[in-house]
């Protein structure tokens, strides 16, 4: 009887929580949509300049890393350093008036996330990690003992778990290169409309079917034998 309730339980918190991948990559979809919903209103909605748009739209990422701040009281390095160079490129823009500028400058948030995701494979502590576990245990507990299992003693498990990292912080770096390198050499409404978007979503994309195909695949098939053997 016991088993028979625990089934629905499992199903329903999984169902609560979401798509683990989904919540880890929320943030970054909410700091594209946000800041190009922002951009368009100002520009096409309140016929502000380009350059004033770009760098008032780049408010709400930094609103959204200052208010939870001082809602919790608690400091987060990761998000720190965001709103410090959230708040130095709107300076920055208003003193130059340069809107190059304006949107190479979010290529140091994708720099520093990439940066931390490789340096937390060096450290081995993976940071993608968090999202990567619920995603292939998906609330089995057996799934979750075999996790463990397989990530203290097994080598190759081990190696597709810090993978996954490198594919992520790796594309996240490449997508920094791309948008400094646009903004500097592609037309202004180009990259302000839709091409920087388009780089950070080719990002996730790379970093979605890339990291599927050389870690996740490999690494669900072993916790399903490894959950088997058990």
């Amino acid at each position: 009887m016991s088993q028979a309730t625990a089934a629905p339980a499992t199903t329903t918190e999984q169902a609560r929580q979401g798509n683990p991948l989904v919540t880890a990559l929320k943030p970054l979809l909410l700091d594209v949509a946000l800041p190009l919903g922002s951009y368009y209103l100002l520009r096409d909605g309140l016929g502000l300049s380009l350059v004033l748009s770009l760098a008032l739209s780049s408010v709400v990422p930094a609103a959204r890393t200052l208010i939870p701040a001082v809602r919790e009281r608690t400091f987060n390095g990761l998000a720190g350093v965001m709103l410090v160079v959230n708040l130095l490129s709107l300076a920055l823009s208003f003193a130059t008036g340069d809107a190059r500028l304006m949107m190479a400058k979010d290529s140091a948030i994708s720099s520093v996330v990439g940066l931390s995701i490789l340096w937390s494979v060096l450290a081995g502590r993976p940071l993608m990690t968090a999202g990567l576990k619920p995603m292939l245990v998906k609330g089995s507990t057996a799934k979750a003992a075999a996790w463990e299992r397989l990530s203290a003693g097994n080598a190759r498990f081990r190696r597709y778990e810090l993978t996954f990292s490198v594919i992520w912080g790796t594309a996240l770096l490449t997508e920094c290169a791309a948008r400094v390198v646009g903004a500097y050499t592609l037309p202004l409404e180009t990259m302000a409309s839709w091409g920087s978007t388009a780089m950070l979503l080719g990002a996730i994309a790379l970093g979605v079917v890339l990291g599927g195909a050389v870690a996740t695949g490999p690494m669900d098939k072993m916790l399903d034998e490894e959950t088997t053997a058990a």
